[in-house]
């Protein structure tokens, strides 16, 4: 059956339709209230001038199409097989910066929280997102000191000798440790934690004056005490919460900046009717609409933010009262509903949804404003602009979620030939620049033959075992120039010297994908153009190079010295003479006794030069 004999026979209801090419590849997914209709009207005559349209009809040999109930549930179908299956006539979401949530690992014996960039289905519990994105850690630590629920990565299936750092300075009640904790007190805990998390202040307090006054009645003073201090804690948290929330809305706002084929937009999220942070994305490479020079509908604003916001915010867990956009689109109602009722049973988000596209006004100058910083973000991308030191250590900061801004990064590379000569290198970035005054080589020692992740470990052991025994502060990242099992061997290597905690990453050579330890399943890719991207690789280039270097010089030191070993009577402290004398080989080589002489005896000098003349 061809492409228009099948088309006839599509129902005209609801549902999503995938065209695909002659090798079998979705290339475009769309979802339509007539199935039949929207799918015959890319074959009208008239629509083969929009550039795009043209385009996708030409390759386009075969059609599927899946119907729903209705046309909310076309709009959340179409999302998701837009994500899994990416075509690349449908516009991507492509984000280098994602927000963080706070995760709650309530699948787990002894739960912990951490601050994630990732949405899993692992039995835990995420809350958020929050921006600016080092509100996420504020919280995280405010549970530390408050809760003692950790977020380390220590192994708690199995009890250890002895508890780290953390539980001795009471940011940890402790459960890696055998009697340490009990587990009813861990969950009482636990329990809190989840009722902070999910903004109920009210039942908190109430919870933790009861066993206030239980205690007290029992004599635990210093037990009441705690809890006295928790309650002060979350009245004072409720007390920020409830001026915010009458300051002010929660709303998005969108602006976009699109030239010569790329565009750049700008998301403003407003929290309590404040500018609290700004998202910036980047599109460089719009879908193939093969467009000529006079084709003025290659870009279509409408298409693009239907598209955009389906990605954003379907299926996310909080989405902001109002969203302000600078263009109407045709499924923008259906939009809201469907956004709407998502999640609606949750008492922490809005009754309605309402997408907005303000013409004039406040609100319009909202959406003016961010359209001009969207021109600003396409210039400091397209036009490339430097950006300041500062910015590529924020945006770094945010990329691999460190607890801080990152002012210094030990970045470790291995370097040998089948397993001979292996040495390690690392090598120093700080406040902007490479510090060539802390690089740092290693002979390897305890490793025979190619063995890459037992390199590595020895190396990281060494170099913070030293820094440790001179009480000298860990570095904001550790960078190693590698994958996973290079990763997973660092990590080994902190642990055995009980460093927990230590922002750790490692970056793939050929993928150049950043793995973060504690997120590996989530690796990140960067935009090649971006400027964190560059700066990881130039931090792992410098290593790889002084690795090399070292490497090389090791090697050559060894192909020197053997040619000599082999005449008799030239030992190894012999030889270290000659080439310190010198220089090399060759210069031995055409010495002349006389010359010889004043490093090594008589005897042998005439055996350098009966070896030389044979």
């Amino acid at each position: 059956m061809d492409l228009l004999t099948k088309i006839r026979t599509i129902p005209t209801e609801p549902g999503v339709y995938l065209y695909k090419n002659a090798e079998g590849e979705v290339i475009y997914v769309g979802k339509a209230k007539n199935l039949r209709s929207r799918v015959s009207s890319y074959f009208h005559e008239g629509r083969w001038e929009d550039a795009k349209t043209g385009t996708l009809v030409r390759e386009a040999v075969d059609v599927d199409y899946i119907v729903v109930a209705n046309n909310k549930e076309a709009l959340a179908l179409e999302n998701n097989l837009i994500k899994q299956r990416k075509p690349r006539f449908n516009i991507l979401l492509r984000d280098d910066k994602t927000y963080p949530y706070v995760k709650l690992t309530l699948g787990e014996r002894w739960p912990r929280v951490y601050v994630t960039r990732r949405l899993r289905k692992d039995g835990s519990e995420y809350y958020g997102p929050y921006f600016p994105a080092n509100l996420a850690y504020r919280i995280v630590d405010l549970i530390h000191r408050n809760f003692l629920i950790p977020s380390c990565k220590v192994d708690l299936t199995r009890f250890h000798p002895r508890p780290c750092l953390q539980y001795y300075i009471k940011r940890c009640l402790g459960p890696c440790v055998k009697d340490l904790t009990t587990a009813d007190a861990y969950q009482e805990a636990v329990h809190d934690v989840k009722l902070f998390l999910e903004g109920r202040p009210t039942d908190l307090a109430c919870s933790l004056r009861e066993r206030m006054e239980q205690a007290a009645i029992l004599q635990a003073y210093e037990r009441a005490a705690r809890y006295r201090d928790l309650i002060s804690t979350v009245e004072q948290l409720q007390e920020r919460q409830r001026i915010a929330a009458a300051e002010g809305e929660d709303a998005d706002v969108f602006g976009y900046h699109y030239e010569n084929g790329m565009l750049a937009v700008n998301l403003f999220h407003m929290r309590g009717g404040k500018i609290v942070d700004r998202r910036e994305f980047f599109w460089e490479d719009l879908p193939e609409f093969a467009a000529s020079d006079t084709d003025t509908q290659a870009f279509h604003p409408g298409e693009f933010f239907s598209a955009l916001l389906k990605q954003l915010y379907i299926g996310q867990p909080y989405v902001p009262r109002n969203l302000y956009v600078p263009v109407d689109f045709e499924d923008r109602e259906e939009l809201e509903d469907l956004l709407s009722e998502q999640g609606a049973d949750k008492s922490v988000r809005p009754t309605r949804v309402h997408i907005l596209v303000p013409e004039r006004g406040d609100k319009r100058s909202l959406i003016d404003l961010a359209g001009t910083n969207a021109k600003q973000s396409y210039d400091q991308r397209f036009r490339v602009l430097k950006p300041n030191a500062r910015k590529i250590q924020e945006e770094l900061q945010e990329a691999l979620g460190l607890p801080e801004l990152p002012k210094r990064i030990e970045c470790f590379d291995i370097s040998h030939i089948q397993g001979a000569e292996t040495v390690a290198s690392m090598v120093v970035w700080e406040e902007g620049k490479m510090k060539k005054s802390d690089y740092r080589k290693f002979i390897i020692r305890t490793v025979e033959g190619v063995d890459d992740f037992a390199s590595m470990r020895e190396v990281v052991t060494r170099r913070y075992k030293r820094l440790h025994a001179e009480k000298k502060s860990m570095p904001s990242l550790v960078l190693i120039d590698g994958g996973l099992g290079q990763l997973h061997a660092a990590a080994v290597a902190l642990e055995s010297l009980e460093i927990i905690n230590q922002p750790l990453a490692a970056i793939a050579k050929r993928e150049e994908i950043l793995y973060v330890y504690g997120q590996e399943k989530d690796p990140i890719a960067l935009d090649h153009h971006s400027p964190v991207l560059h700066l990881i690789q130039q931090i792992r280039d410098e290593a790889h190079r002084f690795a090399v270097t070292f490497h090389r010089k090791r090697r050559q030191m060894r192909d020197r010295s053997t040619e000599l070993l082999e005449i008799p009577g030239v030992g190894a402290s012999t030889t270290r003479r000659l080439l310190e004398h010198f220089g090399s080989v060759q210069a031995v080589k055409h010495a002349d006794a006389a010359a010889l002489s004043a490093v090594v005896t008589r005897a042998q000098a005439e055996a350098i030069q009966t070896h030389f003349r044979k």
